[in-house]
């Protein structure tokens, strides 16, 4: 009984191996996928005669020469169709001569290159086998070997009209951007000046925008919110008026006097019964606060959601604006008009590192 189980157990112990084995043993199959190699190598026009190699070859230095002629295109265009102040066609004409020659410049150079690589460069098939990443001598010798074997391929060396053409084209395609770059040489005008001063100055009255209408004291209730420029400026030319409401823009808010905190009397007495007027100009980027939340008295600047908080002196309490909105200091006169006191007391708009100064 004892020989029996224990050539029962044997058995099953050899069965289980032999399964084992069966299990973990790759088995090569006999329809296995045979590498078929290269294909024929196909011949093209070029390569097959040479009068056609040749004329690819002055192509693509002409492409490369083209480009070369775009890009100097571009940089007249900048001199010789200036941006001119209120202008939309002096616009319309600069942007549209620049961008052409910049656009012609770099599809020569893509047209150029593709054109090169089909038709003149070496059309041959290769295996590139993989190896370790540090090379033996003789392999980095050899990966020399191939730089050559390839700068003969494409002819770089020898192609004398395609290589200078190249170099040229790359050369000259930066020089719009260069030229471009004049234009944000520093002004001659201090930015303070520039932002400082705006049409506000004593005694002028507040209107709406946009119909130049002045503004009564009474007219504005509590909770409200207007737009407003100053006096005058509806009267101005076209092209100065975008200008000056650019930097002149306010928002005229009126809260329950209780509501404020102010930090000096100085800066109380430059509002009148809880009418207060602040910049509508974003100090972050420059973009228009007009967004006004009754509620919780914030100004929200919907371009990088900056919010200005109206009831302690238009302070930042969130997003990345770096200083309060400019105030601009109010009265009212004996007509019960409101006019303001005074031009704003620093610069409007974003902030700039010049402010310091």
């Amino acid at each position: 009984m004892a020989k029996n189980d224990k050539a029962s157990s044997n058995k099953s112990v050899a069965t289980v191996a032999s399964s084992s084995v069966q299990l973990g043993t790759a088995v090569e199959a006999p329809d296995r996928f045979v590498n078929p190699g290269f294909p024929e190598h196909r011949l093209r026009v070029t390569d097959l005669d040479p009068k056609k190699m040749k004329r690819a070859a002055r192509i693509v230095g002409v492409l490369f020469y083209a480009s070369i002629l775009g890009s100097v295109f571009a940089v007249f265009a900048y001199m010789f169709f200036p941006i001119e102040d209120g202008s939309t066609t002096s616009v319309r004409l600069n942007t549209l001569f620049i961008g052409l020659g910049i656009t012609f410049a770099l599809l020569a150079i893509g047209i150029a290159a593709v054109h090169w690589g089909k038709a003149v460069m070496a059309d041959h098939e290769g295996v590139d086998h993989r190896h370790p990443v540090r090379g033996t001598d003789a392999t980095r010798a050899r990966a020399v070997e191939i730089f050559k074997e390839a700068n003969e391929e494409s002819g770089f060396s020898r192609r004398t009209l395609i290589r200078n053409g190249m170099i040229g084209a790359l050369i000259a395609f930066p020089l719009p951007a260069i030229a471009l770059f004049r234009g944000l040489a520093p002004m001659n005008e201090d930015p303070n000046n520039l932002m400082k001063f705006t049409m506000w100055k004593a005694g002028t009255r507040l209107t709406a925008d946009p119909t130049g209408v002045p503004i009564k004291a009474s007219d504005v209730t509590i909770g409200s919110a207007f737009q407003v420029i100053p006096e005058g400026l509806v009267d101005l030319p076209e092209k100065e008026k975008l200008d000056a409401k650019a930097k002149a823009a306010v928002l005229l808010v009126r809260m329950k006097p209780e509501d404020y905190t102010w930090s000096s009397a100085e800066r109380e007495s430059w509002s009148y019964q809880g009418i207060v007027a602040y910049s509508k100009i974003c100090t972050h980027v420059g973009c228009p606060v007009a967004l006004y939340e009754q509620q919780t008295h914030h100004l929200l600047c919907p371009c990088h959601q900056s919010q200005f908080d109206i009831a302690n002196e238009s302070q930042v309490i969130f997003g990345p604006a770096a200083r309060p909105l400019p105030q601009l200091p109010i009265y009212v006169d004996d007509e019960g008009y409101l006019r303001a006191q005074s031009d704003f007391t620093e610069p409007v708009g974003p902030s700039f590192w010049e402010r310091s100064k």
